[in-house]
């Protein structure tokens, strides 16, 4: 199969791959000076955008699974499973970018693909480990003590996980990035959880129904699945 590329522009070259799926986006730094500068001032923002991802998710992963712990909840330690996703994603893109700022020219589409099919096993898992744990909890009918610091960790998170998935998405298209977008998109599914969260520990409040938890957290599923997906093919859908 022809591994040549079969476009090119001043930054950017595509090719069919090994995989002979659909071309991919391979970046290839620009030789002007000033376009170089401008894409490692890009890249060291994104970096530190990962950093304060990291330190986020490590408060938002113990309290939650603290508090899901305590509280017998599904959903609330599946919450505190994806922050620390979160930061094994987080880890794998400080990787990837720092390879672009140590190598230049060109970083092979290898560390992209690595990332986000890094990030889309962590997904798949996650989403597995809900409809286990959710399942025995329905059979068991076995339910979640209301818990204020889980209710008070994921308020939090869904003002954080806006800012932070805004950002990340920018800074994704400015790089031209599938696995910067992955994390971004993992940020955005940190927000989906953290609401439904939120709906499930106000309703158990409110009802103190023993299915609600696991209902609540079955419903965080079809997310998981889709960024997981979505991280794992990348841009290529066929």
């Amino acid at each position: 199969m022809n591994n040549s590329p079969v476009a090119a522009s001043p930054d950017r070259v595509f090719s069919t791959g090994a995989t002979g799926c659909c071309p991919y986006e391979v970046t290839v730094i620009p030789e002007h000076a000033d376009m170089r500068i401008a894409r490692a001032v890009l890249v060291r923002r994104a970096i530190r955008l990962e950093f304060l991802t990291i330190v986020w998710m490590l408060v938002e992963a113990g309290v939650s699974l603290w508090g899901g712990t305590q509280a017998n909840s599904v959903s609330l330690r599946a919450f505190g499973i994806d922050s620390l996703i979160e930061i094994i994603s987080a880890g794998v893109l400080i990787w990837r970018l720092g390879a672009e700022l140590r190598n230049g020219q060109v970083f092979g589409e290898w560390t992209e693909r690595v990332a986000s099919r890094i990030s889309g096993v962590l997904l798949f898992g996650l989403a597995a480990y809900v409809v286990i744990t959710a399942t025995s909890k329905l059979v068991a009918h076995t339910g979640e003590e209301f818990s204020q610091i889980g209710l008070s960790i994921t308020l939090l998170a869904m003002p954080t996980m806006y800012f932070l998935a805004r950002r990340k998405v920018a800074i994704a298209e400015a790089l031209g990035s599938r696995a910067m977008r992955a994390d971004a998109m993992e940020s955005v599914t940190c927000g989906y959880l953290s609401l439904v969260v939120v709906v499930g520990l106000i309703m158990q409040a409110l009802t103190d129904a023993w299915w609600i938890d696991a209902v609540a957290s079955l419903g965080v599923v079809g997310f998981l699945v889709k960024e997981g997906r979505e991280a794992w093919t990348g841009s290529c859908h066929c």
